[in-house]
């Protein structure tokens, strides 16, 4: 059997590439619904188990890798597709249904490329979560970590779905048809193997089936775009309002942010709502030279893919505590500050010590500090009692620009 294709017959390797993908697609379709599925649970669960987020992450994992796969795969057979003859149709009088098959044609073929990169490209805008496995990273060039465009790319990819199991299900419905009902070479031959087949037109007219599987397309995203499928997160937790602090320095900027380790992969975060009241005074060389009181909204938190899954009760808990706070005194040491205080999350009150530089301008201060907690010391988790989902330890990132407050 000949590797390329003839007027009339497909050759073995687009044979070869049309059954690998049918392979990958039935695999992976299924796989998508369960790992969905446990994904809900693991949301809906108050205290997930260790090996129900293994499992999840493994199966996610999978899919991600298998979507990959198809998505290469597909590249591959559609560069060799333009590079052959196509067949032509076996009853290209039957004009109607000829269209059709064209356009579910199409819609295979754009969607096998745009599924599996919808997918990819959510993967690497989100932060944290099942990794794909494979040696050159999880990144992909021109994407930026943003759980904006991670919810686009997530609602895309809900929708493009359909899309695909819809053209399969065409596609599958039409063989059997030709099989069945017209008992016509069709589906043998594109089957290994020779078959009797007439000689046929291979002439096909692409512009309509194309401009309609288009015009699909954009009505299905259109579709999600009305059910508000493309948000970034389901906003389920309420975040406290914070009220405006009175301070000898008033916080310009900053951000606080967190590091957490989870099943491998570091996943970074950022409170986007907190206030600081400071007093300070710089000439002070010994002793305290100052205070801050931290008030943090824990909703504000977001956190990549697992955001929902740490304002649930056995981590973060907050729809019950809303706030965290730090309340602290500062001191000055050999090579730089410290802020010795209690560190408050959901009613557990740690002592804490913040190591930071501080670099002041006039009246402008800049400080930059951090520290290593353990989850387990705030209730946080405990259902995973070892490392091998979520690490115990969590990085705290805190950088802030304040200006001194004019004197009354």
């Amino acid at each position: 059997m000949s590797l390329a294709n003839t007027a009339d017959r497909y050759g073995s390797l687009s044979k070869t590439f049309h059954w690998l993908t049918a392979l990958l697609i039935i695999t992976l379709i299924p796989l998508g619904v369960v790992a969905n599925r446990m994904a809900y649970q693991l949301k809906s669960s108050s205290a997930p188990a260790d090996d129900l987020v293994a499992q999840t992450a493994w199966l996610f994992s999978l899919h991600k890798t298998l979507g990959v796969a198809v998505f290469f795969v597909a590249v591959l057979r559609i560069l060799w597709a333009l590079s052959q003859p196509k067949p032509g149709l076996l009853h290209p009088d039957r004009k109607l249904e000829s269209f059709a098959a064209e356009t579910v044609h199409w819609l295979l073929y754009g969607s096998l490329v745009v599924v599996p990169l919808s997918g990819w490209i959510h993967h690497a805008a989100a932060s944290g979560f099942a990794p794909i496995w494979w040696p050159f990273g999880q990144t992909l060039p021109l994407v930026p970590k943003s759980e904006a465009l991670a919810g686009v790319m997530a609602g895309a990819h809900w929708v493009l779905t359909k899309v695909l199991v819809a053209s399969v299900l065409l596609h599958i419905a039409g063989a059997l048809k030709h099989h069945v009902i017209d008992k016509d070479a069709t589906l043998r031959r594109m089957w290994f193997g020779r078959a009797d087949i007439s000689a046929t037109d291979p002439k096909h007219k692409h512009a309509a089936p194309i401009t309609a599987a288009l015009a699909l397309w954009a009505l299905a995203l259109s579709g999600g775009a009305a059910l508000g499928v493309y948000a970034p997160h389901d906003g389920a937790v309420d975040v406290a309002e914070l009220e405006e602090v009175q301070s000898d320095w008033q916080v310009q900027s900053g951000t606080l942010g967190i590091t957490v380790t989870q099943l491998g992969s570091e996943v970074e975060g950022q409170f986007a709502d907190w206030t600081a009241a400071i007093s300070f005074d710089e000439t002070v060389q010994n002793g305290v030279a100052g205070s801050v009181e931290v008030t943090i909204a824990i909703g504000s938190l977001t956190l990549g893919s697992v955001t929902d899954q740490a304002m649930g009760p056995d981590f973060l808990d907050a729809q019950t505590f809303p706030t965290a706070t730090y309340v602290a005194d500062i001191i000055p040491v050999v090579d730089g500050y410290e802020a010795q205080g209690t560190l408050t999350i959901k009613d557990q009150s740690v002592p804490i010590t913040l190591p930071f530089g501080l670099s002041i301008d006039g009246d402008t201060a800049s400080m930059t500090g951090g520290l290593t907690l353990d989850r387990r010391t705030f209730g946080i988790g405990d259902n995973m009692a070892d490392e091998s989902s979520l690490h115990f330890a969590v990085g705290v990132d805190v950088r802030l620009t304040a200006t001194r407050a004019p004197a009354e």
